[in-house]
Formats: C-alpha cells, sequence, structure tokens
C-alpha cells in the first residue's frame, strides 16, 4: 500500500511541475488547456493564448548588416599584420646579426693594431706556402689600414 501511495505522490507532483516547466499555455479547439515549451501551433487565435514566453513574431525581423569588417576582412588584416611582423622580426634579427659580426671584426682589427704597436716580428704566408716577414714599410701600410679601421668601429659605435 505505502509503494501505492508513493507512486501516486510522485505522479502528481510530476503533473504539478509540468505547468512551471512550460512557457506556453493555450486552449486547443477543445478547449483543453496546453503547456509546451514549444509556441502554439500557428492557426491558434490569439483569444486561446492564455501564457506566451514573449510576443509572437509577425514575421522574421530582417536581419541586419554586421556593423564591423566582416570575418574575411579580419582574416586579411591579420595576415597582413603578421606578414608585416615577421618581416620586421628578420630583418632586426639581420641587424643584429650584422652588429655582431662587426663588432667581431671591430675586436680583430684591435687585436692586430695591438700586435702592431707591439714590434714583434709579424709573419704571412703567401699563395705559395712560403713564409715571410713584414717589412717596415708593410708595417706601416697594415697600420694605417688598422686605424682607418678602427675609426670606423669608433664612429659606428
Amino acid at each position: 500500500m505505502a509503494a501505492t501511495t508513493l507512486r501516486r505522490l510522485a505522479c502528481l507532483l510530476a503533473f504539478a511541475a509540468l505547468p512551471a516547466l512550460a512557457q506556453h499555455v493555450w486552449l486547443d479547439e477543445k478547449g483543453v488547456r496546453q503547456y509546451s515549451d514549444q509556441p502554439p501551433p500557428a492557426g491558434t487565435p490569439a483569444s486561446r493564448i492564455l501564457q506566451s514566453a514573449g510576443p509572437r513574431p509577425a514575421s522574421p525581423a530582417p536581419t541586419a548588416a554586421p556593423s564591423g569588417p566582416t570575418l574575411a576582412e579580419r582574416n586579411a588584416d591579420f595576415e597582413k599584420r603578421r606578414i608585416e611582423r615577421a618581416e620586421r622580426e628578420q630583418k632586426e634579427s639581420e641587424q643584429a646579426a650584422m652588429e655582431k659580426e662587426k663588432k667581431s671584426n671591430c675586436e680583430q682589427a684591435r687585436a692586430y693594431g695591438r700586435a702592431l704597436a707591439n714590434g714583434g716580428r709579424i709573419a704571412r704566408t703567401d699563395a705559395n706556402g712560403e713564409r715571410s716577414y713584414l717589412t717596415d714599410a708593410q708595417r706601416a701600410e697594415e697600420t694605417a689600414r688598422v686605424q682607418r679601421t678602427l675609426e670606423q668601429c669608433r664612429s659606428a659605435g
């Protein structure tokens, strides 16, 4: 008996909760109250609609043109910015590599200038693989060339 009572109570509660879920209430052609989350059928007169989730639109609202740029325009703009950024990064990378190489060349010129100034013997290997030492005239030419290179290093740095 208790199980039957519980079953009846559950059914009663389920039916009682049904109108709470409904957003639309209307009377059908037989006068029976209908509850639904869907709007009443199109032929239902407004006098038979008891509750509605909102006013029924007479016709679909015209869609307004989007006020901002289209997806294609935004994608094109993004792609343009991406390419510009990649080009800028590549240019900056190349410039940094050139600066690093220039710094290395200047350091080598300073070291060679110090070696020339120390007065020690500086040897060169010619095309035949024979070793020859710088004469005083050659040392003076090399010193002048190193000085010009170092001037360029100072003016750029």
